[in-house]
């Protein structure tokens, strides 16, 4: 039997279905046994009830329909349909699903005849191929199982349509037509022959996806199906990891779902909060777009408030994303950062790095006490002194320096030698801003720039953000050996002699920058 770890969670009172649940698993022993249900990739407790002489029922729950599961002791569980309709069914273990007999439920009887139907078609194709594994690919036996295993997939595909075609509008029947890939037609030739499109194969299967999934139906979230169907599609087996092209099919998909639905907000829910953890560089883009398009908008006045339709989450959490949001939209891929301009060492000079005429620029966040700068800035002069100075690559870097910190900031630029341009908001001018802003504001500075650290989300340091010549975002969050090799790259030098050796754990840091 497969084993698996639940979730607790409070349940809520939901709308749905009130029927009775009775099940009879012959030979097991009086014990405490839990209805489980699935939602999206996972499976939590419903119910719990007490089984006596092998028999328990569930009786008026108040549950969405779904598939839900009998979990006993040791962990082990079988799946039924739960789904409008008063459930009977009968079994006896180990096997369960082998053994089940389905007493009441037109739901179940579809469900268990299609279960049992693929496990023996998975059984047969196993023996077979197991066979084939054994035999070379140049023999008659080899093709002759490979026939057999085509034939086997044939017949699993015409049943599954012959259950769909004779029980439309089932639950059952949409589960199994959700299962299902899309079939793509014959590749459209010119006269001559040739392919119009070698990626037509491709495309259309991913312009039709979805369209063997009934997207109005909420109940297809309480399945083992959906999620891994709607994960496949956001990821990298069938989108480019591109940032921009990911957003683009993630607004085709939910522009498209019912606002009010509970798919609607799985669907929104799951895409934005599955790349704000994302560590893979640029894809923080793709939550900023998700949240501007479906969780914040802005009043007349241009404040953030909450969209209308995001019901599902209370105001303060709302708030805390929208300000993250805010935050965040001119820090991704593409944007151009709000300019910083502070003093320099000299503590009289201001200096700022729009005005920087480089074809790169690394904007480099540090402070003199952190223990991942103390590693990663010397590497970074050094860089800058042996390899970018000449190429015309700028690093504006900006360091803590208000308290006890100036001091300790001048005293590693001293000792480092670090030779490209370090500004900061000094202890000096942290003071006189607090006085009165105004003073610095507009004339040699912004509100922004003296708020760095919130403006750039500076939460964590060392960090990185890489700028081309328009200033626009095209890297961050990188460590010095992936800098290195990027404008190499980037500047036809990809086989230049590296400084800097792959550092895994200044990279898993970095990472946690993006």
């Amino acid at each position: 039997m497969k084993k698996i770890v639940f979730i607790l969670f409070a349940l809520v009172s939901l709308a749905g279905f009130s029927q009775k649940i009775k099940i009879k698993v012959s030979g097991e022993k009086d014990t405490t046994v839990f209805l489980v249900k699935y939602y999206g990739k996972g499976m939590f407790y419903a119910d719990t009830a007490e089984m006596k002489k092998g028999v328990v029922e569930f009786n008026g729950l108040k549950q969405k329909s779904g598939v839900f599961a009998l979990l006993l002791p040791g962990q082990k569980y079988f799946d039924f349909i739960y789904s409008g309709e008063d459930v009977s069914l009968e079994t006896t273990g180990p096997e369960h699903v082998k053994n089940l007999i389905v007493k009441t439920s037109k739901e179940n009887l579809l469900f268990f005849d299609y279960i049992k139907f693929m496990n023996s078609c998975s059984s047969k194709a196993k023996e077979i191929n197991d066979k084939k594994e054994k035999s070379t690919k140049d023999s008659p036996e080899y093709k002759s199982f490979q026939k057999n295993l085509e034939s086997i997939s044939k017949e699993v595909i015409a049943y599954q349509k012959k259950l769909i075609n004779e029980n439309k509008g089932s639950f059952v029947g949409k589960i199994v037509k959700m299962s299902m890939d899309i079939e793509i037609p014959e590749i459209p030739r010119k006269a001559d022959g040739s392919m119009i499109d070698s990626n037509f194969a491709y495309h259309y299967f991913r312009d039709h996806y979805f369209d063997n999934i009934d997207l109005n139906d909420d109940r297809l979230l309480n399945t083992p199906v959906f999620h891994n169907k709607l994960d496949f599609f956001f990821s990298n087996s069938m989108l480019p990891p591109m940032p921009d092209s990911i957003v683009k099919f993630a607004f085709r998909f939910c522009d498209n779902l019912n606002i009010k639905s509970e798919m609607f907000k799985y669907c929104v829910t799951h895409i934005t909060s599955n790349y704000e953890k994302s560590n893979i560089m640029g894809m923080d883009k793709v939550f900023v777009k998700m949240g501007q398009r479906y969780y914040c908008v802005k009043n007349y006045k241009g404040k953030l408030q909450g969209s209308s339709n995001i019901t599902w989450m209370d105001s303060t959490k709302l708030e805390e994303l929208c300000k993250k949001v805010e935050i965040n939209k001119n820090l991704v891929q593409g944007e151009i950062p709000p300019n910083i301009s502070l003093v320099d060492s000299t503590d009289t000079r201001w200096r700022d790095f729009y005005s920087l005429k480089s074809e790169y620029t690394i904007l480099y966040f540090w402070d003199p006490e952190c223990g991942h700068c103390k590693k990663t800035t010397p590497k970074l002069g050094e860089l800058y002194s042996k390899k970018l100075k000449d190429r015309n690559v700028e690093v504006f870097a900006v360091g803590k320096a208000v308290g006890e910190d100036y001091a300790k900031w001048k005293k590693f630029i001293r000792e480092n030698n670090l030779s490209f341009i370090n500004v900061a908001l000094t202890d000096k001018l942290y003071k006189a801003a607090l006085e009165d802003a105004r003073q610095f504001v507009p004339k040699y500075t912004t509100v922004e720039a003296l708020n760095y650290q919130e403006t750039y989300d500076i939460y964590s340091t060392p960090k990185i953000f890489v700028l081309d010549k328009d200033k626009k975002i095209i890297a961050k969050g990188l460590s010095i050996s992936q800098l290195e090799d990027m404008l190499d790259h980037y500047q036809g030098k990809k086989d230049a002699p590296k400084l800097f050796p792959p550092d895994p754990e200044e990279e898993e840091h970095a990472k946690e920058t993006h």
